[in-house]
C-alpha cells in the first residue's frame, strides 16, 4: 500500500500578463505527486517554473487552470487549512522587522504560529545552533550580512514543525560548509519527523543528487521526467559521456556536433580563456573521430576523461543545453 500524499498536482498551469499586456505562461499542465515522508526535488534554470509551482502549493499564486492538493487540502478552495500546516524558505528573501534582533524576529514569527513562548524559545536556540547564527541571536537584522539573513529565514521555516516544508534554493547564495550544514539538517529532519515532507526547489545539481529521495526536472513551465535521481541517470546508459578542457575555443561547436556519432555536444566556458566540452557519443569508437577532427581545427586538449553520467547530462540531454545560474554559470556543486 502506498504512502498518502502530501502534494498533489493535477494539471496545473499559471499565465502572467506583462505590463504590456502579452501572455507568457509560467506553468504548463504540471503534474506529480509527492509522497508523505518523501524528500521531492524541483530541479531546473531560473525562469523553468519551479518558483510559481511553489507559490501556488504555499496559497502565495491561484492557478489558472488545474487542481492542486497540499496534505490534502485543496489549495484554492482550502488555503487556510493549507497554511496551517505547510512553512516555506525562500532564498534572497528578506523577511524580518530591521529593529528587532534575530531571537526577537524569530519569535514573533513564532507566534504567528501559536507556539507557547517558552517552547518557542528553546526551539529557536537549538536551531541558532545548528545554523551557526547562536552569537548573533542579539543582533539586529539590520545589521546582518546576506548570509545570515538567509540562515534565520532556514530556521524560521522549522519553526512550526510543519508537515510539509517548502524549500525555495534555501542555500541561494551561501557558502559551501554553510550549505553542506543545512542540507544535513535536511536530511536528519525528514529522517527524524516521519511523516514530514519536504519539496525542495534547487538549479544546484549536487544538492539535488544528495538529498532528494526523486525528483522532477522542469523547464519551460512543464515537466519533463519524474523519478529518483538514480533511475534518471539510468536513462543516459546508451550513451558514452565525454568530457574535455580544450584550447583555444571551438568557433564553430555545432558543426561538430553533427560528425557521426556525436548525439549531442554542449560547450561552457572555462578558466583562462579555455573551454570546457561536454559530449553525448553513440559508442567508445567515436572519440577517435572527435579528437581527430580536433586536431584538424588546431584544437589542443588539454584533459579528457569519460564520465559517468550525472543529473546535469540528464537535463542537457532533455533540453539541449547546460544547467545554469542566474549568470549564466554553470553550477557543478553546492
Amino acid at each position: 500500500m502506498s504512502a498518502p500524499l502530501s502534494v498533489d498536482v493535477q494539471n496545473v498551469s499559471r499565465q502572467f500578463v506583462t505590463k504590456k499586456g502579452q501572455t507568457f505562461w509560467a506553468l504548463r499542465d504540471a503534474s506529480l505527486q509527492v509522497q508523505e515522508g518523501e524528500l521531492f526535488g524541483l530541479l531546473g534554470p531560473n525562469g523553468a517554473g519551479k518558483t510559481t509551482l511553489i507559490k501556488i502549493l504555499s496559497t502565495l499564486l491561484l492557478p489558472t487552470s488545474g487542481q492542486a492538493r497540499v496534505a490534502g487540502f485543496d489549495v484554492v478552495r482550502e488555503a487556510d487549512k493549507v497554511r496551517r500546516v505547510i512553512n516555506m524558505v525562500s532564498g534572497g528573501e528578506h523577511s524580518g522587522y530591521g529593529i528587532l534582533t534575530v531571537r526577537e524576529s524569530l519569535w514573533l514569527f513564532s507566534q504567528f504560529h501559536g507556539l507557547p513562548s517558552k517552547a518557542a524559545l528553546a526551539r529557536i536556540d537549538e536551531l541558532l545552533e545548528v545554523v551557526g547564527l547562536a552569537q548573533h541571536a542579539h543582533t539586529r537584522i539590520n545589521k546582518l550580512s546576506t548570509g545570515m539573513r538567509q540562515k534565520m529565514n532556514f530556521v524560521r521555516g522549522f519553526l512550526n514543525d510543519p508537515r510539509v516544508l517548502f524549500l525555495d534554493e534555501p542555500t541561494l547564495g551561501l557558502d559551501v560548509e554553510t550549505s553542506r550544514i543545512l542540507r544535513s539538517y535536511v536530511k536528519r529532519w525528514v529522517k527524524e519527523k516521519p511523516g514530514r515532507t519536504i519539496l525542495l526547489t534547487t538549479h544546484y545539481m549536487a544538492e539535488a543528487d544528495e538529498l532528494c529521495d526523486r525528483l522532477a526536472i522542469i523547464e519551460g513551465g512543464r515537466i519533463l521526467a519524474c523519478d529518483t535521481p538514480a533511475n534518471l541517470k539510468r536513462t543516459m546508459q546508451d550513451e558514452v559521456v565525454l568530457r574535455m578542457e580544450v584550447y583555444p575555443s571551438l568557433a564553430e561547436p555545432q558543426r561538430l556536433a553533427q560528425l557521426p556519432g556525436v548525439l549531442r555536444l554542449v560547450p561552457d566556458r572555462g578558466q583562462n580563456g579555455h573551454q570546457v566540452l561536454t559530449w553525448g557519443l553513440a559508442d567508445d569508437g567515436v572519440i577517435g573521430t572527435v579528437i581527430q577532427a580536433l586536431q584538424q581545427d588546431g584544437v589542443r586538449i588539454l584533459r579528457l576523461e569519460k564520465a559517468d553520467p550525472t543529473l546535469e547530462d540528464v537535463f542537457m540531454r532533455m533540453v539541449g543545453r547546460r544547467l545554469t545560474d542566474g549568470n549564466g554559470q554553470s553550477n557543478h556543486s553546492a
